[in-house]
């Protein structure tokens, strides 16, 4: 570890087939008032949603239901949310569901506590939050985002067609039940897209400076020789608990900063995706799938001996007979070649787009960021965008 760094992660978290037995405990905390945050009507089917009511029930909590939350929420669904929460005098926001839910949560505590342009105060400038947001609590019903362990908030603005995120430690939630049987039921196309979004937030922190000897890339690597040895149990059986347990982890450790020390971060394929969901309303994860390849193929020649230790130690290709640059490539290959056999979207016409009218828009619109080994141009944004066509 070469860099000085401070770690903060002080959400409490329960993990495994009796996780919910501490809901009870959790809730007790609070005042009487709870927001009841979900998407559609998975977890009704499912019965989650009936475990936590009657929790929530016995607890003796008045709960106002904020129901409707889309895979890619949107600033006017933040927007309801916090009239809700303000009517009702909401004292916790209970999130139940995946990443976009407990990102919508996080959006509506700041929202309903502080008046004014918060768009642009956070999600365009960033800045740290100077009120306290309302308390977000989450039980978690797909792996992917790890939302329920970091402070960030992805939101879309559908009038700019910007999709953005704050990226500040207030937003963290004060607690997460993480119970791996709550995510049997996710439909395989979201489920494998929920695996790939775990591989891009762990990849977006070790392909980048600095590439001195430290913990923060030896945890990556394990974590993505996990992610596909247990990409492939899942696929086999998706009731596999074992392989459902570390993938849920997997998801929650990605995003609670324990990759982060000693690296300046990348981010600029998810800004990419960003940008392509604020056009097409696309699932996330499998954006990311369907522009990592075109991107790295990009960008590697900026930090071979990165792609190349990516290959060896991650893939375990043969080095014999190949230069370093080749190595590097078959490394960037084989994540290929796992997105196709995981059934992963390979390209944007898989994942959606119809046509190729709007890249050159979408290419514009895309923040280039800058702490990767390399700074896109916009014309270099646009060829990736053409190459995953």
């Amino acid at each position: 570890m070469d860099r000085d760094f401070a770690f903060h992660n002080p959400v409490k978290v329960f993990f495994g087939r009796t996780a919910m037995e501490n809901l009870p405990d959790m809730l007790s905390r609070y005042g009487p008032n709870v927001l009841l945050a979900y998407g559609g009507g998975s977890i009704k089917e499912n019965g989650v949603y009936d475990q936590v009511m009657d929790c929530l029930n016995a607890c003796g909590k008045t709960v106002t239901e904020f129901s409707g939350i889309m895979a890619n929420p949107t600033f006017s669904k933040v927007l309801e949310g916090a009239e809700l929460a303000r009517k009702t005098g909401t004292d916790l926001i209970l999130a139940v569901g995946g990443g976009s839910v407990i990102d919508c949560a996080k959006a509506v505590s700041i929202f309903a506590v502080e008046e004014g342009d918060l768009w642009t105060k956070y999600w365009l400038e960033k800045q740290e939050p100077d009120v306290q947001p309302l308390p977000v609590g989450s039980v978690v019903t797909m792996a992917g985002t790890g939302s329920e362990l970091d402070g960030d908030a992805v939101i879309t603005h559908e009038e700019t067609k910007v999709k953005s995120s704050c990226n500040e430690g207030a937003f963290l939630p004060d607690f997460a039940i993480l119970n791996p049987e709550f995510t049997y039921s996710v439909p395989r196309y979201h489920m494998v897209s929920g695996i790939f979004d775990i591989f891009s937030h762990i990849m977006e922190a070790y392909f980048s400076p600095t590439d001195a000897d430290n913990i923060s890339d030896d945890l990556s690597e394990a974590l993505m020789k996990s992610l596909i040895r247990n990409t492939v149990m899942a696929l086999e059986n998706p009731e596999d608990y074992t392989a459902r347990s570390n993938i849920l982890w997997a998801s929650s450790l990605a995003l609670s900063g324990l990759l982060n020390p000693s690296k300046e971060e990348d981010w600029e394929v998810h800004e990419i995706q960003h940008q392509l969901a604020a056009y097409y309303n696309v699932t996330h994860g499998m954006g990311l799938a369907a522009i990592s390849p075109a991107y790295y193929r990009t960008v590697y020649l900026y930090a071979v001996p990165r792609f190349k230790r990516f290959a060896l130690n991650v893939w375990g290709v043969d080095p014999a007979r190949k230069t370093d640059e080749e190595v590097a490539l078959a490394g960037i290959d084989a994540l290929a070649d796992y997105i196709k056999a995981s059934g992963m979207c390979s390209n944007l016409r898989e994942l959606g787009v119809p046509d190729d009218r709007l890249l050159g828009e979408i290419a514009s619109s895309c923040v280039r960021k800058r702490g990767g080994y390399h700074t896109l141009t916009r014309n270099e944004i646009l060829q990736i965008l053409k190459d995953s066509f």
